[in-house]
């Protein structure tokens, strides 16, 4: 009989997975990826950059805008990886380390993702319902202490999840369902007891994502209430006109979650590339999207981003 906590009981490598029948048309599909994640590297990096160049974006909304830019920027490093690597090389063996550092690192900053657009939630019902006492409220000490209480919250919760894997033994197949190691997919081939790490993770998952996303819809709430107690008709669209880009944020990125998870649980037997596309929407379109948005619809970062631009093309012709 093979000792439970063998992770190498069978097998000594996970296979991840490209696309179900488009092997042969892969390299076609790496090139909109390439650039997805290209955007992705050049939007988040100039967001981050400028934030942390100019003064003026010291305040608390462009503090949490960097702090998205780089947990978007983590997300597509983490998934990115091996998905250009199939595309590229059709290179799909991890080792189990290799894999459950990969997971460690996608469920990590996928939770600093959703706790970071709840603390940008809550920057917009201060910012609407007590305008008059914003800075006071929100000072630099109470962002830098919402950032430790985000990465506490996250590591307190993630570090568990790669050290109970190792526990198991993994017998009946080594082939994942996704360009990348997703906890849920791994613990499906375990052929050992995994109900400890079923538990803990919906646990991580109710207390982190769903959480954040009942607080988040609350504040929404409280927004709303204020917005429609103010009395005029132009100053209810300008105050709603402010939230425009993090509804956008909230929408990307927790639409294709909530729906992936309803269709696991709910929904009729899909093709596997449905719940694939899904995924892969929920972990790679918003690092896409979301410089993209706040750009477009920030008019300051869009000027700062401009002069930035224009300086360093002024200081290479001299």
């Amino acid at each position: 009989m093979l000792p439970v906590n063998s992770t190498t009981a069978f097998f000594s490598t996970f296979l991840v997975t490209g696309i179900p029948g488009l092997e042969a048309v892969h390299i076609w599909i790496s090139i909109p990826s390439c650039a997805m994640f290209l955007i992705t590297l050049v939007g988040n990096v100039t967001i981050m950059t400028v934030i942390w160049r100019e003064q003026t974006l010291h305040v608390p909304m462009y503090l949490f805008l960097a702090m998205l830019a780089a947990s978007d920027l983590g997300l597509s490093l983490s998934t990115f990886s091996t998905m250009l690597r199939i595309f590229w090389l059709d290179a799909r063996e991890l080792t189990f380390s290799a894999c459950f550092t990969q997971m460690f690192f996608i469920h990590t900053f996928q939770d600093f993702e959703s706790a970071i657009i709840l603390a940008m939630a809550f920057d917009r019902y201060v910012a609407i319902s007590r305008p008059l006492h914003y800075s006071s409220i929100l000072t630099n000490s109470v962002i830098t202490r919402i950032g430790l209480a985000i990465v506490s919250r996250t590591l307190t919760v993630q570090v568990p999840l790669p050290i109970l894997l190792r526990r198991l033994c993994f017998c009946r197949s080594n082939v994942l369902s996704h360009f990348y190691c997703l906890h849920p997919d791994i613990i499906k081939l375990s052929c050992s007891n995994s109900r400890i790490n079923s538990s803990l993770g919906l646990f991580v998952v109710l207390s982190t994502m769903g959480l954040d996303f009942l607080l988040i819809l609350f504040s929404y709430v409280l927004i709303l209430k204020t917005v429609l107690r103010i009395a005029s008709h132009g100053g209810r669209l300008k105050a709603l006109n402010t939230c425009v880009s993090h509804v956008s944020a909230v929408v990307v990125f927790f639409t294709p979650m909530i729906c992936l998870s309803m269709l696991h649980r709910f929904g009729p037997r899909l093709p596997s590339h449905v719940y694939m596309t899904l995924a892969n929407m929920h972990f790679l379109i918003p690092p896409v999207m979301n410089p993209i948005v706040y750009v477009v619809k920030t008019k300051q970062m869009r000027d700062k981003i401009f002069k930035f631009f224009i300086k360093r093309q002024a200081g290479e012709s001299r």
